[in-house]
């Protein structure tokens, strides 16, 4: 992918859309319906997962329950980045979404020891899910936690397969990364295994926190732009600010002031970036040109976040900092921290 595409934005500004319709001709006579309440027992996870005894387990969700009877040996994720966790629990999804046709296998440096040779299906981008695609995969579970997923969706897999749909009580792509890495955990029947992962990504928190005291007393914002004259500032309920937030820094309530109702992010026009005006700014581009039309708008100039050399620009990709704590999840975690916590200290 060329350096100047704008992918980061448009997942980093990514919003809810309309769900995709779904023909009424698919051949859904692949597996057992989602809500089935058999009480069969689990089998013990080949892949290395569960135990019978984890079996069976409820799990709630955005739409209701799914009980799932035995340990799930083919998995498909149509989240952004819901595989990374069911890497990091030892199960390959056998299909994954392609949200901008970035291959959800292989590319991140994170992942790339965890799939190895076998790679997932693409089963449709962003939203828009292929049926089809799906049922012919014959899977044992499909998981949906990062992901705009609508009920008709959820529905229509539900007839071939057991699904557990985004983390009930949180707006979609709003739901911390703890809930849905347990979401996950729970559905493969590895809570113990999930509680260790989570314990060990609080560690390296916790760590940056104690070393870094002079964190916690700066005020941080996130944001980026794709277009001349427009910025978006992230909420407190984006992952990149969760991440940053996690180090100590304090977000700025400005911003989700601004943000319109159930978004991500604050769009901003030129004469509004003075909200961006803290202590650390963090810009995650696409492209060096993008990095200098930010630096060239004259308003910017006037910041003394930039004026002090206080803001850092982070690339999504190439390396790949920014998609790291943009999925922050139990395997990009550990990696951002490694990279971005130099660049921040290199801050005077």
């Amino acid at each position: 992918m060329s350096q100047g595409t704008p992918v980061l934005t448009r997942f980093a500004r990514y919003l809810p859309k309309a769900a995709v319709a779904v023909t009424a001709a698919l051949a859904l006579t692949a597996c057992g319906g989602g809500s089935d309440d058999s009480g069969s027992e689990g089998s013990k996870d080949p892949k290395g997962g569960s135990s019978s005894g984890a079996f069976p387990v409820t799990v709630e969700h955005k739409y209701g329950s799914t009980k799932i009877d035995k340990a799930p040996e083919k998995v498909v994720t149509l989240g952004l980045s819901d595989q990374d966790t069911v890497l990091a629990l030892g199960i390959k999804p056998v299909g994954s979404v392609d949200w901008f046709k970035e291959r959800p296998y292989g590319k991140w440096p994170w992942t790339k020891a965890k799939w190895g040779s076998e790679t997932p299906q693409i089963v449709g981008e962003r939203d828009e899910f292929n049926m089809e695609k799906i049922a012919s995969l014959k899977p044992d579970l499909v998981i949906a936690q990062y992901s705009g997923m609508k009920k008709e969706q959820y529905e229509t897999l539900s007839k071939f397969t057991k699904v557990v749909a985004q983390p009930k009580g949180h707006p979609d792509y709003a739901a911390p990364w703890k809930v849905m890495t347990r979401q996950i955990g729970k559905s493969l029947g590895k809570d113990a295994e999930t509680e260790k992962l989570i314990k060990g990504i609080d560690a390296r928190f916790k760590k940056v926190r104690t070393e870094h005291p002079e964190f916690a007393k700066m005020t941080l914002a996130v944001a980026d732009s794709f277009e001349a004259g427009k910025y978006s500032a992230f909420t407190k309920t984006d992952p990149k600010a969760i991440f940053f937030e996690e180090f100590g820094f304090k977000l700025k309530p400005e911003v989700d002031k601004l943000a319109q109702p159930g978004m991500n992010a604050a769009e901003l026009s030129a004469e509004k970036l003075s909200v961006l005006d803290t202590d650390r700014l963090v810009w995650v581009t696409s492209s060096t040109e993008a990095d200098e039309r930010i630096q060239g708008e004259a308003l910017y100039k006037k910041l003394k976040v930039h004026q002090e050399k206080r803001d850092l620009f982070v690339p999504y990709q190439g390396p790949d900092i920014g998609a790291a704590f943009s999925f922050n999840t139990v395997l990009s975690i550990p990696y951002a921290i490694d990279e971005i916590l130099p660049l921040l200290t290199a801050i005077k």
